[in-house]
C-alpha cells in the first residue's frame, strides 16, 4: 500500500513551513539543501551514501523518507543515485502525493 504524503509536508504548495509540527527551524530547513542532487551526475558521486530528506513526522531512529522529497528527486530533481536505490529495492518508492507540489527545494523555504 502506498505511503501517503503527510498533511504538512513542505513540498506541498499549500503548506506554510512555519506550521510544520514539532517546531520549525529555518536553519535546519535550509541545511536540507544537501539532500538535493545538483545534477544527475553529481548524485552518482557517492551513490551508496547519499543524503535523503526524512519526513518530519518520522520517529527519531526510525526515519522514513519524505514523500514530497522522494517525488521531487525521482521526477524533476533527476536524482540518478536515488533512482538506482529504488530499482535495487534499497528505497521504497510506493508513495502517494497529495495536491500541487513545489518544483524545486528553494520554493519550499518561507
Amino acid at each position: 500500500m502506498a505511503r501517503k504524503q503527510c498533511k504538512k509536508c513542505p513540498w506541498k504548495t499549500s503548506t506554510n513551513p512555519h506550521e510544520i509540527p514539532h517546531g520549525y527551524s529555518e536553519t535546519k530547513h535550509k541545511a536540507l539543501k544537501s539532500t538535493i542532487a545538483s545534477s544527475p551526475e553529481s548524485s552518482l558521486a557517492d551513490r551508496d551514501h547519499f543524503a535523503m530528506m526524512a519526513c518530519h513526522e518520522s520517529r527519531l531512529g526510525k526515519e522514513q523518507v519524505c514523500v514530497g522529497w522522494l517525488h521531487n528527486q525521482l521526477g524533476v530533481g533527476n536524482n540518478i543515485a536515488l533512482r538506482l536505490a529504488v530499482i535495487t529495492g534499497r528505497v521504497d518508492a510506493d508513495i502517494e502525493i497529495v495536491g500541487p507540489q513545489h518544483e524545486c527545494f528553494e520554493d519550499t523555504l518561507p
